[in-house]
């Protein structure tokens, strides 16, 4: 797995990079988070710790990340949090991260509300630039505070889901819908 940099270690050290700073995200959070007790009791692809989805919105999104992944092959995540409170490091064996998983955490903490880590498989097949676009489209504080948490969640997947049933090829996610 990859963020929007490139790491130059072996693949495994690379996906424990990645998902120790799932949780901490950026430079100004000091310490990594494993927090298994946080977890739900039951597997879910949506992890919503911050309450930001209502029930509904949950299972929605839950049907969509299934009809996704039998469409398309790829794991989409979502873990919703308000760092320091996740499950942190904890959700790479419950969600067996790989390299066709895409883990979205939706954290207000830092301003914008989307961050996405990706396996080495989507990397391949999604430009980077569609990771900072949507970001920046659906992430950022002014949609966010505006429309609310959630929704910046739903159309975050919405645009996902639309990119990732797109034909692979030069033009591909070219547009965040």
């Amino acid at each position: 797995m990859q963020s929007a940099g490139h790491l130059s270690l072996p693949k495994q050290l690379k996906l424990d990079y990645v998902l120790l700073i799932v949780g901490v995200q950026y430079a100004e959070a000091k310490t990594g988070v494993n927090k298994p007790e946080m977890l739900p009791k039951e597997y879910t692809a949506v992890i919503d710790v911050a309450g930001f989805l209502s029930a509904g919105q949950e299972k929605r999104l839950a049907e969509e990340i299934a009809d996704l992944e039998k469409d398309t092959g790829f794991k989409l995540r979502i873990l919703a949090q308000n760092y320091p409170d996740t499950p942190g490091l904890a959700i790479k064996d419950f969600w067996q991260v790989d390299d066709r998983t895409i883990v979205f955490v939706a954290d207000p903490t830092f301003g914008n509300i989307l961050n996405f880590n990706v396996g080495a498989q989507v990397d391949l097949d999604i430009p980077r630039s569609f990771w900072s676009r949507l970001a920046g489209k659906y992430g950022n504080i002014f949609y966010w505070k505006e429309q609310g948490e959630d929704a910046s969640i739903e159309a975050a997947v919405n645009a996902i889901s639309y990119c990732l049933r797109e034909p692979v090829g030069p033009s591909n996610c070219s547009e965040v819908r």
